[in-house]
C-alpha cells in the first residue's frame, strides 16, 4: 500500500500560503504525501508534488479545498469521475459548503486521517451543450448578455413541451445550489437531503414566471427560441460557452457525484441557517445570541439567567 496522499485545491487569487504551510507541517509529522494541480505548482513549496488537474482526484486519497465555496465546487468537479472526500478550509466571505476555519485545520486533518468524519454525498447536474459534457454541483445558468435583449427559451421535460420563458436568466439548480443564485432570484429553499432539480427564472417578463421543481429522474431540455438573445452558459458561476438562438442545453441529475467531509453536521446546518437568516429570514432570539462575540454572549446569558434563578 502506498503513501496516503492529499491533494490541495487552491483559491485562484487569495494568499493561501499560511494554510498550505499548516498542511505541509501536519503531513510531514504524519508521513502523508501532498500534491497540487500543475498550474498551482509555483504557489507552493517544492516539497508539494504536482499532478495534472485530471489526475489529482484519481492519484490522491482526499482533497483539501483552500478558499470559499467556489473553490470547494471546483474541487468537487475534479472528483466526479472518482469521488474522493473533500475537506473545505474557509477563506471566503459567506460559505455554505466550507466548514473548517484555518485555526481548526490540524484537528480536522487528524479526524480525516483517523476516518472519524462523516462523508456527506452531494448530487450534481450533468449538462450537454453543443455536444460537450459539463458538470455543476450548484447550478447551470442561461444568462443574457447586457444590451442584447432577453433569454427566451422553451421548457421541455422528458420530450414534452410545457411552455416558454422570457427573462434575464434561467437557473437550473441542485438542492445544494438552491441557496445560491436560485434563492436570490426567488427560488425555493430545498433540503440538501432531497433529490430534485429546480428551474428558476430571474426577472421574468413573460411566459413561465414561477420556479419549477423536477424529479431527479426527469430529463430537462431548454431550447432557445428564435429572436432570443445570445446566452452565456454558466456552470457554478463560470462562463463556459455561448449559444445563439438555435442552441439548447440538456440537463440531467446525477446522484452521489461528490463527497464532502463533515466534522459536525448539525453545527454546520445551524451556521448555514444563520447565514440564510442574515440574508433574508427572520431570526429567533436564541439564533441572535449565536451571532454575539463570546464575551457579549456570556453577558447576555448572565442577564437572561441570573444565578439562583
Amino acid at each position: 500500500m502506498g503513501t496516503y496522499r492529499l491533494g490541495l485545491v487552491l483559491h485562484p487569487t487569495r494568499d493561501v500560503s499560511e494554510v498550505v504551510r499548516t498542511v505541509i507541517d501536519w503531513a510531514a509529522r504524519h508521513g502523508f504525501g501532498l500534491a497540487v494541480r500543475s498550474e498551482d505548482q509555483g504557489r507552493v513549496p517544492p516539497e508539494v508534488g504536482a499532478l495534472p488537474a485530471s489526475a489529482l482526484a484519481t492519484e490522491c486519497d482526499a482533497l483539501i479545498s483552500i478558499g470559499g465555496d467556489g473553490t470547494m465546487l471546483g474541487a468537487l468537479r475534479l472528483t466526479v469521475a472518482d469521488p474522493k472526500p473533500v475537506l473545505g478550509v474557509h477563506l471566503g466571505e459567506l460559505g455554505f459548503l466550507v466548514e473548517v476555519q484555518p485555526a481548526d485545520l490540524p484537528a480536522a486533518l487528524d479526524r480525516l486521517a483517523a476516518r472519524k468524519v462523516i462523508l456527506e454525498p452531494h448530487s450534481c447536474l450533468t449538462c450537454v451543450v453543443c455536444g460537450d459534457d459539463m458538470v455543476a454541483f450548484n447550478d447551470i445558468v442561461l444568462g443574457r448578455h447586457p444590451g442584447e435583449g432577453f433569454v427566451m427559451a422553451t421548457l421541455i421535460i422528458e420530450g414534452q413541451r410545457y411552455g416558454y420563458y422570457r427573462c434575464d436568466s434561467l437557473i437550473v439548480s441542485t438542492p445544494t445550489g438552491s441557496t445560491a443564485y436560485s434563492y436570490a432570484a426567488g427560488g425555493p429553499l430545498v433540503s440538501p437531503a432531497a433529490e430534485a432539480m429546480v428551474v428558476t427564472p430571474s426577472a421574468p417578463m413573460a411566459g413561465i414566471a414561477r420556479p419549477v421543481v423536477l424529479s431527479p429522474d426527469e430529463v430537462l431540455r431548454l431550447e432557445l427560441r428564435p429572436g432570443s438573445a445570445r446566452a452565456a452558459v454558466e456552470v457554478d458561476g463560470q462562463v463556459i460557452k455561448h449559444i445563439d438562438d438555435d442552441g439548447a442545453i440538456e440537463v440531467r441529475y446525477r446522484r452521489d457525484a461528490g463527497l464532502v467531509v463533515r466534522l459536525n453536521p448539525r453545527l454546520h446546518r445551524e451556521r448555514s441557517q444563520l447565514r440564510l437568516s442574515l440574508l433574508d429570514l427572520p431570526l429567533l432570539p436564541d439564533q441572535l445570541r449565536e451571532l454575539l462575540p463570546g464575551p457579549l454572549r456570556e453577558a447576555f446569558d448572565r442577564r437572561e439567567h441570573p444565578p439562583g434563578r
